[in-house]
């Protein structure tokens, strides 16, 4: 997906422990389309990525595309 965008990041906006293995990592991507010129910016995109960690090593990667998703299946609901 990245190669079809101009200026792509991840704007990191919320960090949560979890517990002494797991990290929730809330964020939105920014960019614009190459072709389209879509301004993901406009799209509020809410994203996650939970992190398993061990011995300072992440173990697991769990991505979300609804931030919302992953705080319900985590029990995190706002």
């Amino acid at each position: 997906m990245l190669s079809v965008m101009v200026g792509h990041r991840v704007e990191a906006y919320e960090f949560r422990e979890l517990d002494g293995d797991r990290v929730l990592v809330l964020f939105h991507l920014r960019g614009v389309g190459k072709t389209s010129g879509l301004d993901l910016g406009q799209i509020r995109t809410a994203l996650a990525s939970l992190f398993h960690v061990n011995d300072g090593k992440v173990t697991r990667l769990v991505n979300y595309v609804d931030s919302a998703r992953a705080l319900a299946d985590l029990g995190l609901e706002e």
